[in-house]
């Protein structure tokens, strides 16, 4: 009973909610960079599409193939990038792997609200999902920067 109890916290409320309603679903007609990401062993996969100008990501899109913790992961990243700088995308996906794989602390400001996702700390078949939006978003911020700076 005990295995049902903990399943019960890691699919709580608060994670379905997030997981229902993603922002910026849906992929962007002729972004600057597009990057898909897969995490082998669940088979989840997250395509995300952005624009740059200034260092700062102004139009995103994402759609994501993933269990509700990866979908929850992507809708807490994808309430927050509009604006945002590669460094901080970076520094959330650190913090969310060292959240996830060394009990470090949840992402903070502005990507706020990943300490629901603590409970998946145990489950560490779900932590490459759990990071996938991140890691691919920061992947097509480089793609975009490095296209720009080619241009």
């Amino acid at each position: 009973m005990s295995g049902d109890t903990d399943l019960i916290k890691l699919y709580s409320q608060r994670i379905l909610a997030l997981a229902a309603d993603i922002p910026h679903a849906g992929r962007l007609d002729a972004p600057q960079a597009s990057v898909r990401k897969r995490a082998p062993l669940c088979g989840s996969t997250v395509t995300v599409d952005l624009d740059m100008a200034g260092g700062r990501v102004t139009r995103f899109g994402q759609d994501v193939k993933a269990c509700a913790l990866g979908q929850a992961a992507a809708s807490l990243m994808g309430a927050a990038i509009i604006g945002r700088t590669r460094a901080e995308v970076e520094d959330a996906r650190d913090s969310l792997r060292a959240m996830l794989k060394e009990g470090g602390s949840p992402p903070g400001a502005p990507f706020a609200g990943y300490e629901v996702l603590e409970p998946a700390r145990e489950y560490r078949n779900r932590h490459a999902s759990i990071l996938l939006s991140l890691e691919a978003t920061a992947e097509a911020m480089a793609e975009a920067e490095q296209a720009s700076a080619c241009a």
